[in-house]
């Protein structure tokens, strides 16, 4: 990556040792340390701490959201409830960057390079934000991609198992994840999850639904969406949000505990934003009320309990697969899930990569011990189609896996594919 610089009689600065000119300054990070004591020749450099101080963004809260599920609907919500308080927030994370609800960058990585992140923060410095609030994934945490920020609040939204084809076990996944709560800073943790991680109690509050918590649920409905009394220390709230699932809940509940501790607004000021924020496209995404039809992005074991769990008052049909080149041990797991929780399934196909549909779908299988209730079918559309053609009264279709996306990969290409598409095409039919 090359950006302008103009600092010190330097035009441009890289973190590439590939792209190097005699005009740029080298940022020397974490990650690319090894390529660059490889040079026959080092280039005059800076760190991440120095490029912070050289464009002045020291001003800037930064607010660090990580976990194994969540995380781009609460780093939403805090954006949300933040921008309907007045504040000048920005945000950067999988549904791209964004500034004083505009946006100025399409999708990327859930967190990119410390340069990406550096240069973003420039741009919302620059548009006179006083937030900065980001998704952390636990590879930017491994491989060091936050180094030199200094976080005004990091927030935990769960924390089971993921990313296993790089962790190698959930014990590193869940060690890599807790060292961002290991120092002094400002942090809001699940109490309800808080056994998953360790963390430094220094500055540190808690979010809850049925656990004791700074910031706890006392009563709560998710009947019409998510209504809910609560509560902060000694001032009671109450919210309704038209987001559904017990999942969100919790999501919502660490936006109102971030919002509140970041503002030091009172809690019923910041309850009273909740209602405008209808969540995230592809997050637990209603397309439609009659019948309901949830789009999720849930695209492991664990992920799929949060989401089928959360409408387990309902009868659920499911749709979905696993992602190819990914690892292979969740599949079963998957299949194990989808059949305690729905009463319908239907495996199918999700982005295969370069594998074969069918042998993702029998590893999908291979976990259902009772195989009665479910269908198995390469054709997502197709998949969709006969999901909503033998959805009954009273019951809710989660079509789960894609969330927002809107291409499907197939051997090496990219072909158009968005869920929410498909089922409103079909519902536009009958």
């Amino acid at each position: 990556m090359r950006l302008d610089y103009n600092l010190d009689n330097y035009r441009q600065i890289t973190d590439d040792t590939n792209s190097l000119t005699k005009d740029d300054i080298f940022l020397l990070t974490a990650q690319n340390r090894k390529y660059f004591e490889q040079l026959d020749s080092p280039p005059p450099y800076i760190t991440p701490i120095e490029l912070i101080k050289n464009w002045n963004l020291n001003s800037l809260r930064v607010v660090g959201v990580t976990g194994t599920n969540g995380k781009t609907t609460v780093t939403a919500g805090i954006y949300s409830f933040l921008l309907d308080l007045g504040e000048k927030p920005a945000l950067l994370g999988t549904r791209g960057f964004f500034a004083n609800d505009e946006r100025i960058e399409e999708k990327s990585m859930t967190t990119p390079s410390i340069l990406h992140i550096l240069h973003s923060m420039k741009i919302a410095n620059e548009r006179g934000c006083n937030y900065f609030i980001m998704e952390v994934s636990s590879h930017a945490i491994d491989q060091e991609r936050i180094e030199g920020l200094s976080f005004a609040l990091k927030v935990h939204t769960n924390v089971t198992s993921d990313h296993l084809d790089y962790h190698g076990t959930v014990e590193e996944y869940r060690a890599v994840k807790s060292r961002f709560f290991a120092d002094e800073s400002p942090k809001l943790l699940n109490k309800d999850d808080i056994k998953h991680i360790t963390y430094n109690p220094k500055n540190a509050q808690s979010y809850g639904v049925d656990e004791p918590a700074t910031f706890k649920v006392q009563a709560f409905s998710l009947q019409h969406g998510i209504t809910a009394g609560i509560k902060h220390l000694a001032t009671e709230a109450t919210f309704h949000s038209p987001m559904v699932g017990l999942f969100n809940l919790f999501n919502l509940m660490a936006s109102i505990g971030a919002t509140t501790m970041l503002t030091g607004r009172n809690i019923m000021e910041v309850c009273e934003v909740v209602e405008n924020f209808a969540g995230v496209a592809g997050r637990m995404e209603v397309v439609s009320r009659q019948p309901l039809v949830i789009v999720d992005f849930a695209h492991t074991d664990d992920g799929m309990i949060q989401v089928l769990d959360s409408m387990k008052d309902q009868d659920i049909s499911v749709v979905f697969g696993a992602g190819g080149d990914r690892d292979r041990t969740k599949r079963p797991r998957m299949g194990a899930v989808a059949s305690k929780f729905a009463k319908k399934v239907y495996v199918t196909s999700d982005n295969p990569r370069s594998e074969e549909p069918e042998a993702i779908i029998n590893d999908i299988l291979s976990g259902i011990k009772d195989q009665t209730h479910t269908r198995a079918m390469v054709d997502r559309a197709f998949a969709i189609q006969e999901a909503l053609k033998e959805l009954e009264e009273n019951e809710v279709l989660m079509i789960l896996g894609k969330g927002d996306e809107d291409t499907m990969e197939i051997k090496g290409k990219k072909i158009h594919f968005d869920d929410r598409e498909i089922v409103r095409a079909l519902l536009d039919k009958i």
